[in-house]
């Protein structure tokens, strides 16, 4: 690399040294603003970005929405005490089946048998009583007609015989009060279901004002599941509900996924609409029933509620990485033949796992450019490599 001099001594004539210093700051100033180069080195070539490129897909898709939800018992049933006593027996397997019908506890019955007796006896006086009113009635009502009584003494009679019928009749509900009370202290399941775990043990004091029940038993065949959607899905719903009434079609199926990640190998379907959408999250509940003959499903669980609600046919597919974004729209890059770059707005619709549905400014099989757009400049050059999906 070498520099042309920018001055140089006039023969004959020796510069002073004033003027000698002045000519190598000259030089220095030169040197330092415009340096020396190689020629060509200002002809900078910018090479061409390269992308990775796939085509378009063109299939049917489902679309599937996936909602959170938890299990309840199809009928849940909390036992309580109906009379108050000493627990004497616990007569179930606590987390097994039980009938409707079968002997869940046994409160101390002694007191209430005894209750039982009194009542009877009660009532048997009252009966005597008011046939002894009777008879009085009749007979005073004989000497009344023979002239014999006033009719004063004939209705004192009758209004004895009336009140002793009467007392007759609450003994009857007091004998009855008694028995129910006596069959209460049996405690039975009201449902048929799975029984939990006793709240009491034996020897344990238990009375209507518990604030916790004895066991509670819930029916899990079928099973319901309880879920949260979005209200613009509800619209949605609303919408095909009412398309229904003149086009009935059958209702999707409802999947359930497992916390292990798991499908459950039975479908549901829906049951329940909630009565109003919660002003606090915007969303509203929904429930669907689940066969679960063999009891695996349990009330508490949270499960993953999956459902297909419609299909697209002949959907156009790019992967989500290859649309940007924008604040109102959305763009991709179409590579063509000739291997330049087209920047196009797009309209979007639904995701389906890593891909997008593209509905309108995409044909079938158009290449578009899923990574290094952000290289790509319009109706540039690019070099198109072909990109391959990840392994799922």
């Amino acid at each position: 690399m070498s520099c042309p001099a920018i001055l140089s001594e006039r023969p004959g004539r020796r510069p002073s040294g004033k003027l000698q210093f002045k000519t190598l700051l000259l030089i220095s100033t030169i040197a330092v603003f415009a340096g020396c180069s190689k020629p060509g080195t200002n002809d900078a070539i910018s090479g061409t970005p390269e992308v990775l490129v796939t085509e378009a897909l063109q299939q049917d898709v489902p679309v599937v929405r996936e909602w959170i939800g938890s299990l309840d018992g199809s009928v849940n049933a909390d036992v309580r005490a109906r009379v108050s006593g000493y627990v004497i027996s616990q007569n179930y397997k606590e987390g097994a089946v039980v009938n409707k019908g079968d002997l869940l506890f046994q409160i101390d019955p002694s007191v209430y048998e005894a209750a039982v007796e009194q009542a009877k006896a009660g009532l048997d006086q009252a009966e005597a009583n008011q046939l002894q009113a009777e008879q009085t009635e009749q007979r005073e009502t004989q000497l009344f007609e023979q002239k014999v009584e006033s009719q004063q003494a004939r209705d004192n009679a009758v209004q004895s015989n009336t009140a002793a019928k009467a007392t007759v009749k609450a003994q009857q509900a007091t004998l009855r009060q008694a028995e129910l009370n006596l069959e209460f202290t049996k405690i039975t399941a009201p449902i048929s279901g799975i029984a939990g775990i006793a709240n009491p043990g034996i020897g344990d004091l238990v009375g209507p004002g518990d604030a916790n029940p004895l066991a509670t038993i819930s029916t899990v065949d079928p099973i319901k599941v309880y879920f949260q959607i979005s209200e613009q899905d509800y619209l949605k719903v609303a919408e095909r509900i009412e398309a229904d009434r003149t086009n009935p079609a059958p209702a999707p199926p409802a999947e359930v996924i497992l916390a292990d990640g798991s499908l459950y190998p039975r479908q549901g379907k829906f049951s329940a609409i909630d009565r109003q959408v919660d002003n606090q999250t915007g969303t509203i509940r929904l429930a669907a029933l689940f066969p679960n003959p063999d009891n695996i499903l349990r009330p508490g669980q949270f499960v993953r509620v999956r459902v297909t609600v419609k299909t697209l046919h002949g959907a156009l597919l790019v992967p989500q990485r290859a649309v940007n974004e924008l604040q109102t729209s959305y763009e991709l890059a179409v590579v063509g033949a000739d291997n330049k770059a087209e920047i196009r707005s797009v309209k979007v619709g639904e995701r389906v796992g890593s891909l997008w549905v593209v509905e309108d400014g995409l044909k079938p099989g158009e290449r578009v450019v899923v990574e290094g757009l952000q290289k790509v400049r319009d109706n540039q050059p690019v070099k198109a490599t072909e990109w391959k999906p990840p392994a799922s």
